[in-house]
């Protein structure tokens, strides 16, 4: 009989949630609480809270099939390379959302980008620099989003109803991975940092997580975003248990989507096209269901 791991990325409020239909940000509910429940998520992807949804069905409906459950959980502090109130121009002002910082912009007599706390500036021209050489993501500044312990941070409801019915009726143990919390790299990947730091072993290659799927017969991946924690969790992973391995995994089309930007649109679909040629498998929450 197969054994069947789901791995679940990120699939967290920020993410998952596009906010209550109708919802106006210049009107929000006197009740915070209230409010903050319709409000869409920090980092709301397009298509996401759909996703959510069918990644709920697939757990409340395929739990006799899964075998266990990993979740990573992005998981961030407000003070983060990757967030606006880390860096200035030299003006004083922080970068929008969305903006892309590169070597070019860090480094050099008149950087268009420095840190905020000047102490950091050797550490930013290195990592600014090592991102470039690694041939990951350049430097994106997002909106905060995954604050530990935030309304946002949270697994999105749907999906954390269906996860607590699997544990209690399949008697599980669900297998979570925190994220993200140095604030100094991004963590894209949920196995190793995209910059490692030495003095930090956690943003290092997590071979024990890895060690979990090597007795699974299928490994089933989904989660946000399709364009980046996804994507780069899974090469990391690929990368670490060789080209063999890669016809165990099993892409749910249907419950990921990209950051709908057209270049990340585009590196969402070059991953794809990539791993499915080298025998990366791919269906529906449906076909999952009545199929395997």
């Amino acid at each position: 009989m197969s054994k069947i791991h789901a791995i679940l990325v990120d699939p967290q409020h920020d993410f998952m949630f596009e906010g209550e239909k109708g919802y106006d940000p210049t009107n929000p509910d006197p009740n915070p609480l209230i409010d903050m429940a319709k409000r869409p998520g920090a980092l709301s992807i397009a298509g996401a809270q759909a996703d959510g949804v069918r990644l709920a069905r697939l757990i409340k409906e395929g739990k006799k099939k899964i075998d266990d459950i990993s979740i990573t959980m992005d998981s961030h502090r407000t003070i983060h390379i990757a967030h606006p109130c880390f860096w200035r121009d030299e003006n004083g002002n922080m970068p929008a959302p969305f903006t892309v910082i590169t070597k070019d912009d860090v480094c050099g007599k008149n950087p268009k980008w420095h840190p905020y706390n000047p102490g950091n500036q050797k550490w930013c021209e290195e990592y600014v620099t090592k991102l470039e050489q690694k041939g990951r993501n350049a430097l994106c500044i997002w909106p905060p989003h995954c604050l530990i312990g935030s309304y946002g941070w949270q697994v999105y409801l749907p999906v954390f109803n269906a996860l607590r019915e699997y544990e209690q009726t399949e008697w599980a143990t669900i297998n979570w991975l925190v994220k993200g919390d140095d604030p100094y790299t991004e963590w894209y990947s949920a196995v190793h940092a995209d910059v490692e730091i030495p003095s930090n072993t956690k943003t290092m290659l997590n071979t024990g997580f890895i060690d979990m799927f090597k007795n699974s017969d299928l490994i089933l991946m989904t989660g946000e975003a399709l364009s980046h924690c996804l994507k780069w969790s899974f090469v990391d992973i690929f990368q670490t248990l060789g080209d063999k391995a890669i016809k165990k995994f099993m892409l749910i089309t249907d419950t990921t989507s990209p950051v709908p930007v057209p270049c990340f649109i585009d590196d969402a679909k070059n991953f794809v096209k990539k791993y499915t040629a080298l025998g990366m498998q791919t269906c529906t929450v449906d076909e999952f269901l009545t199929g395997v």
